[in-house]
């Protein structure tokens, strides 16, 4: 079968600021701040969609919202789209939920109550074993567990926990976008080893065509998910029109690249941070400088707020990364400091 026979349905667990307990870290020395589950489990939701499109799947995304939704409406989502498999995020919690320890790890679920029991043990095990290589995470197993999203819906399905939220290494990584990708990634690759599927690699510019006005497929697709996350209001649905063109000449100037509507490799490694990183300094502006600030903030250094603007508070931030860690502190971030940020932790 080709990949896009395969409809694959992707879901988070919570939502944002949902007010049951031990569904936020206990405060972040430094940031000042609980971080909530669902700021980890929606970003790599939507990575492994990224991922699932470029793979030429077609994508169900069960839960859209920012708030949460009963898990009652969700098995009804699911269980009317006739889904392939359906991958669940979530994040783990140990003790009281006030005070941080050393429980940590990633674990992955099925039901044997799940009509395809026997599928969502496969799923769960192939989604562990890449998760378990590709993230640096101790391994915790593959488990049974009876909740609504795996034992009441009515396709092969499995969850994640990608780490502890108690633990304070695993609390950084639920704000570090590397960490969101990998798990996002390898999620999408354990899904291709399941279904005997093809997989196309993130990082190469090689693997993304020249799109245009008139364009149409899975990788339009992507493209116009990956401006949404940057807050493009658009309709995804693989077709380049004039709305799709208008928010790729916008994304253009804000990222200082040539304005011509078409995305080619430079507007693609933008919109994917890929490397090589750029130099950027107070004054720049675009996804490379959010970028920044949400690995700033997973060191624990506030920047005042993460908006794709370097300004004063994003560049005090950067000194103050720059002398922890013994390099030249000038508020510019170059090779050097690119090289030790994108060191998960």
């Amino acid at each position: 079968m080709a990949n896009d026979d395969f409809y694959i349905g992707a879901n988070d667990e919570h939502g944002v600021n949902p007010p049951t307990l031990g569904k936020r870290t206990p405060v972040v020395p430094g940031l000042g701040r609980q971080i909530y589950e669902n700021e980890f489990n929606r970003a790599a939701k939507n990575k492994f969609i990224e991922a699932c499109m470029r793979n030429s799947f077609s994508v169900y995304d069960v839960k859209p919202e920012f708030q949460d939704i009963s898990l009652s409406e969700r098995v009804r989502r699911v269980n009317r789209q006739n889904l392939t498999l359906l991958v669940t995020f979530a994040y783990n919690a140990s003790g009281d939920g006030n005070t941080f320890n050393n429980a940590s790890g990633v674990e992955t679920f099925y039901s044997v109550r799940n009509p395809k029991a026997r599928q969502s043990q496969q799923l769960a095990t192939s989604l562990y074993n890449n998760l378990i290589q590709g993230t640096q995470q101790n391994g915790r197993g593959v488990k049974n567990l009876d909740v609504s999203m795996l034992s009441n819906v009515n396709c092969t399905a499995s969850l994640i926990e990608a780490g502890f939220m108690t633990n304070l290494r695993e609390a950084r990584l639920m704000i570090n976008p590397l960490f969101q990708t990998e798990v996002g990634e390898e999620s999408c690759v354990g899904v291709c080893d399941f279904l005997g599927a093809s997989f196309i690699a993130r990082d190469n510019l090689a693997n993304y065509p020249l799109l245009r006005n008139g364009s149409r497929g899975n990788f339009v697709y992507l493209l116009q998910f990956l401006l949404s996350q940057y807050g493009y209001n658009l309709t995804v649905d693989g077709v380049f029109g004039r709305n799709t063109e208008n928010a790729v000449r916008d994304f253009q100037t804000k990222n200082s690249l040539g304005v011509d509507g078409i995305v080619g490799n430079n507007t693609w490694k933008y919109l994917l941070t890929l490397p090589d990183y750029p130099t950027i300094r107070q004054g720049s502006r675009g996804s490379y400088v959010k970028f920044l600030q949400q690995l700033l903030e997973s060191q624990l250094i506030p920047v005042g707020g993460i908006d794709g603007i370097f300004g004063a508070k994003t560049k005090e931030a950067v000194e103050t990364f720059q002398s922890y860690n013994n390099l030249a502190v000038d508020g510019i971030v170059g090779k050097n400091t690119w090289a030790i940020l994108t060191q998960l932790p």
